[in-house]
């Protein structure tokens, strides 16, 4: 039986020293991803890296994660089965070249959505001129906008929250579906529907099925958007005190 993990990376397997839970003070952080000026800017405790370890002994692991490619080049782990990257957007296959039928899909397909996702842009660029602080990008990767993002200089979520429930969710291609957003911390996202892991994992489960008589498969992540994709799998990892974690907790 072949065992594989589909692994969400930032907040699960590693995260900003900020986010560690003593800082710079613990001697036995290891640096997992670096700033485009090399800096180092994620690390994995000790924790992580045993569970790094067990992963690598015991899976073929597939990272799922939002960094796009030159995000996901700076992380210092030695993938090697395929990776989905941009919240399910790309999927590069394991000599990191673009999948092209995933590819060709998502380009059949993200006109119906972008023209959406630009009025929705102009709203919540409209909103953040209103004050200082917020910072916005549309995510463009192998020559495609996907998506858009926006942090703010005080890391909080409370502005973005504000940002999203005055800008973003009155918007009626937000309220019929058509886009979502990604709120987790210092980061809100602005999807297509079109986008999104669980539809990836499942294209590429479907491609190891045919390949593996029997597979047995694992999904980790941290957060409400991941557990789509962590459904699709016979097991679940879910790191303690994270977004997914807390909101499983509030259900009991």
């Amino acid at each position: 039986m072949q065992n594989y993990i589909f692994l969400d990376l930032d907040d699960t397997l590693f995260q900003t020293l900020r986010k560690c839970e003593h800082g710079s003070d613990d001697p036995a952080l290891a640096v997992r991803a670096f700033l485009p000026d090399g800096t180092p800017n994620s690390f994995a405790t000790r924790k992580q890296q045993w569970l790094w370890q067990w992963f690598q002994k015991d899976f073929k692991i597939v990272p799922v994660t939002a960094r796009d490619a030159g995000a996901f080049g700076r992380v210092n782990l030695p993938f090697r089965e395929e990776a989905v990257l941009n919240h399910g957007a790309v999927i590069l296959d394991r000599q990191r070249r673009i999948d092209k039928p995933w590819m060709e899909r998502m380009q059949d397909l993200l006109p119906d959505y972008y023209e959406k996702l630009l009025e929705v842009w102009e709203e919540v660029q409209v909103f953040a001129g209103r004050s200082e602080g917020y910072k916005l990008r549309l995510v463009r990767d192998f020559g495609i906008d996907w998506f858009g993002v926006v942090k703010h200089r005080s890391a909080l979520e409370a502005p973005l929250r504000a940002l999203l429930e005055e800008a973003v969710k009155p918007h009626p291609a937000f309220r019929d579906g058509c886009l979502y957003a990604h709120l987790n911390g210092n980061n809100l996202a602005i999807l297509p529907k079109l986008i999104n892991k669980e539809d990836a994992v499942r294209y590429l489960l479907d491609r190891y099925r045919r390949r593996h008589p029997e597979i047995l498969t694992f999904g980790a992540g941290d957060s409400r958007t991941d557990a789509p994709f962590l459904a699709l799998c016979d097991y679940a990892l879910i790191p303690k005190n994270t977004q997914l974690f807390q909101t499983l907790v509030a259900v009991q």
